[in-house]
């Protein structure tokens, strides 16, 4: 059968099919024009012109150095060393900018605001590591923070005009028609036109079926038969080919490839993965075979360095916050009951390996063989202070120390103990996909309700549903969002005991 690689001979466009993220090529920027599709969670999205590309990856730290250059050399009448060496940081913290041409104006400057928020952070911590706010003037820099994204927001607002009255010219729609008239076709039609951006513009379908097999939404639009596609494509000068039939039609599939690859039309593969729940999947190369993962962990490449970083930073800062607090802890913990302050358990980390996780002990047994009781509301064996510090998750604090050991992040799926996994692996689809990253102090089930007991298989699926959906959509805004609302569930909500 022809590799993936082999249906793409000019790729203008991509194919994306996924859960929530789903397969997209490696690094490629999530274009303007996209639509969600309802059929198999597939998404296709027309990628960016090279020059479009180009620009959004510019735009961002262009608009952040000018401004501040601006700025200095305004207000202060020179630039000066740290002047210059504050804009090279600025460049190498916002290149290569996010592309948001296509968005509209409140999600343009929400992204705008996260991104803001983010590389002040960081340039706050630097100043307090390095006390270098002295070599600057407050004023500009003031203005700057001010004055920036408002810029950028101008500037994205008015490239995505640009770019959608360059889309919307004749010239530069592309016609494409889709092989293969049932939903999987349908879907990949109403992507492809969602969005005013769109340049791209559907003819019709072809496909062999009965009309009763078909689409409803197709049926009006079909064109013909699988042998009157090439005909068609040389009569009316159709750019792009969308194939849409399932991997079972291998014969047919090679057929075709045969006769469109004697026309000058683009040729691309919609595979149906309906049946798959896709995580963070994404087309690759392998030694030059290319491959598409199904299921894989969003931490590779410099999502993982970003991620291993910012734990190492922010645990490192929270464990030197929070030393006399843990020293305060352990005194407590020491007096409420007889025992070690620190409890130690067998959990499954990353890819399934077994760690051990630390927390002070709120307990007067320590549980951990192969059959281990959760803790239940009045539960006995919790002494006084364990109720207080369970409740508060500060029993949880010493898994800081895991984090900076590799073997948690501050934020992940909630390492469940080795017992648990064993049962719930065989009674929950795709319960082990959630080891797939590190464990984390907290995760996203825990900040929507899901935090404490267990006791029913359904409130166990829910958390692992959760989990999942963190490996879909991980970012490091995500990160930060739920390091923010796990404070607010550790003080206010009550499901924890």
């Amino acid at each position: 059968m022809p590799t993936l690689m082999d249906l793409s001979r000019a790729p203008t466009t991509t194919a994306r099919v996924d859960g929530q993220r789903g397969i997209t090529p490696e690094g490629s920027a999530r274009a303007p024009g996209t639509g969600p599709v309802s059929s198999n969670g597939a998404t296709i999205s027309e990628a960016p012109p090279p020059l479009l590309t180009l620009v959004a990856a510019a735009l961002e730290p262009i608009v952040t150095v000018a401004v501040f250059l601006v700025l200095t050399l305004v207000l202060t009448g020179e630039l000066r060393r740290p002047d210059v060496v504050l804009s090279v940081l600025l460049f190498a913290l916002t290149f290569p900018g996010r592309n948001r041409f296509g968005k509209g104006g409140l999600a343009v400057a929400a992204d705008i605001g996260r991104s803001w928020l983010f590389l002040m952070s960081v340039l706050l911590i630097c100043e307090w590591a390095t006390n270098s706010m002295q070599y600057f003037e407050p004023r500009v820099l003031l203005l700057w923070a001010v004055v920036t994204p408002l810029l950028q927001w101008q500037a994205v607002t008015l490239g995505s005009a640009a770019y959608r009255k360059s889309a919307q010219m004749p010239q530069s729609r592309r016609t494409a028609v889709i092989v293969g008239a049932g939903m999987p076709g349908v879907a990949a039609a109403r992507a492809l036109t969602a969005g005013r951006s769109s340049g791209t513009e559907i003819v019709g379908w072809f496909d062999d079926r009965g009309t009763e097999r078909l689409h409803a939404d197709a049926g009006g639009k079909l064109l013909g038969g699988l042998t009157d596609l090439v005909p068609y494509i040389r009569e009316n000068g159709v750019k792009d080919v969308y194939i849409t039939l399932p991997l079972s039609s291998q014969p047919r599939i090679r057929a075709l490839l045969e006769g469109v690859q004697s026309t000058t039309a683009s040729i691309f593969f919609v595979p149906d993965v309906s049946a798959v729940g896709i995580i963070q999947g994404r087309l690759r190369a392998v030694n030059g075979v290319p491959v598409v993962g199904i299921c894989e962990t969003p931490f590779t490449g410099i999502n993982g360095l970003v991620k291993r970083i910012s734990d190492i930073v922010l645990a490192s800062v929270i464990l030197t916050l929070i030393s006399p607090l843990l020293l305060a802890l352990a005194v407590g913990v020491k007096l409420s009951s007889p025992g070690p302050v620190i409890f130690r358990q067998r959990r499954n980390g990353l890819d399934g390996e077994e760690i051990w996780v630390y927390k002070f002990r709120s307990m007067t047994t320590q549980d951990n063989g192969p059959v281990v009781k959760q803790a239940t509301r009045d539960d006995p064996r919790i002494t006084p202070f364990g109720r207080f510090i369970r409740r508060t998750s500060l029993d949880e604090l010493p898994q800081f120390f895991n984090v900076l050991q590799g073997r948690m992040s501050i934020v992940g799926p909630r390492p469940h103990a080795v017992a648990h996994n064993e049962l719930y692996s065989q009674t929950i689809k795709a319960y082990m996909v959630r080891h797939k990253v590190r464990p984390g102090i907290t995760g996203w089930a825990q900040v929507n309700g899901l935090r404490g007991e267990t006791d029913t298989v359904e409130k166990m699926r829910a958390r692992v549903e959760l989990d999942i959906e963190y490996l879909r959509t991980w970012s490091l805004w995500l990160d930060l969002k739920i390091i923010l609302r796990t404070i607010r569930v550790a003080f206010f909500d009550r499901s924890a005991y």
